[in-house]
């Protein structure tokens, strides 16, 4: 049965924030907001919370999983970035934006698209999340809380909570959130390419 925090917005408490950190390093799966819509999370480095992850939302070994970090220089830790994507990405981080870029080593082999070597990479703009980052030390990994069948991710953390109940360790009740997901950019070509139009404004990427 998963535990159930509610979180303030605007301002987290941090004794539940060191709590939840506590639940993702002990192996756990939560259920967090983001500045777009929920989504799943755990430590980058747990392949069993990876797993079930991908079980609960059905996912092949193909699917791009993202890693969501504090601020563009642990960005630069995990994805290949040149000077034109650096300035991009300053313009345009925090937000909800996943930016499809090129792993670096640092990067478990697993998370990576398994042909072309390339990660997601987001630093959403949320209160709740970046206590939590900075509490952690390290990424999330992460995917949006849309499951099987389903057309848009789920808003309601008591919904969440009901469906996902026995599947999750913690259900982080940040409020309610939209039900539009990131705008996905791929910047592995020389022209930035929306692969998603989400809650992100795309006019900036659209030559």
């Amino acid at each position: 049965m998963s535990q159930f925090f509610q979180i303030h917005p605007e301002t987290p408490q941090l004794r539940l924030v060191r709590q939840a950190a506590e639940i993702l390093r002990s192996g756990g799966v939560i259920a967090y907001p983001t500045d777009s819509a929920y989504a799943l999370g755990c430590l980058i480095g747990d392949k069993k919370a990876v797993e079930r992850i991908r079980q609960i939302r059905r996912l092949d070994d193909k699917h791009n999983f993202t890693l969501v970090c504090r601020d563009l220089s642990e960005l630069a830790t995990y994805a290949q970035v040149d000077n034109v994507q650096y300035r991009l990405l300053k313009n345009h981080t925090p937000g909800p934006y996943t930016f499809i870029l090129k792993g670096t080593r640092e990067v478990p082999r697993r998370l990576m698209h398994p042909k072309r070597k390339t990660i997601g990479l987001r630093v959403p703009e949320c209160n709740i999340v970046s206590a939590l980052l900075n509490e952690l030390d390290a990424p999330l990994m992460s995917s949006t809380l849309q499951l099987p069948g389903d057309h848009e991710p789920m808003l309601d953390p008591y919904d969440i909570r009901l469906t996902l109940e026995s599947q999750l360790d913690l259900v982080i009740d940040g409020g309610y959130r939209g039900m539009e997901p990131t705008t996905v950019i791929s910047l592995l070509e020389e022209a930035p390419e929306v692969l998603r139009e989400g809650k992100g404004n795309t006019a900036p990427f659209l030559s």
